[in-house]
């Protein structure tokens, strides 16, 4: 009756072992719950960007890397500057720890018997914190960029918050 028990312990723990948590990279968002950028286009030179991030990530670095997207996209559009005409910064949800649960159970009925492993005693293992998601509203432009406090620069944001993007892990050099 132990060894049963032992086993399915070892295997909940190598379940708990492989979990996968969701850093926080710049990165486009492969669906619509993922980590990363994710945009529309609502006409030539205006968007609305989204930017999601990990358990956990500062709210300020989510703001961040929302506003080196909308950098890269007037950078890539030929644009000089944009305008955010609308911003928000959300708590799309809340990823608490993982924790091991455990438990063994038997019965005896007549001449069978029965032994069971199932839900038991939690043992908290961390505690990931809330996912924020901040939304813009672009509206990008050329020459000389306004001076209002809500317009950017594209090439000083790139070059202020660019090197503090963590770029996704993987293999191979990014392009």
């Amino acid at each position: 009756m132990i060894r049963p028990a032992l086993l399915a312990l070892a295997a909940t723990l190598a379940l708990v072992a492989c979990e996968t948590s969701m850093p926080t990279v710049y990165a486009p968002a492969p669906g619509a719950q993922a980590v990363g950028f994710s945009e529309l286009r609502l006409e030539p030179g205006r968007y609305r960007i989204t930017y999601r991030g990990g358990p956990g990530a500062p709210p300020d670095q989510v703001s961040d890397y929302a506003l080196l997207r909308a950098a890269d996209l007037a950078l890539a559009e030929g644009y000089d500057w944009f305008r955010v005409s609308d911003r928000h910064l959300d708590r799309v949800g809340y990823a608490g720890g993982s924790s091991v649960s455990f438990g063994v159970g038997g019965a005896s009925f007549g001449r069978h018997s029965a032994v069971g492993v199932g839900v038991g005693r939690n043992i908290p293992l961390g505690d990931n914190g809330e996912i924020l998601a901040q939304t813009l509203e672009v509206m990008m432009g050329k020459g000389a960029p306004p001076r209002d406090a809500d317009v950017y620069d594209a090439r000083d944001i790139r070059r202020t918050i660019g090197p503090r993007a963590i770029p996704p892990a993987g293999p191979g050099p990014r392009s």
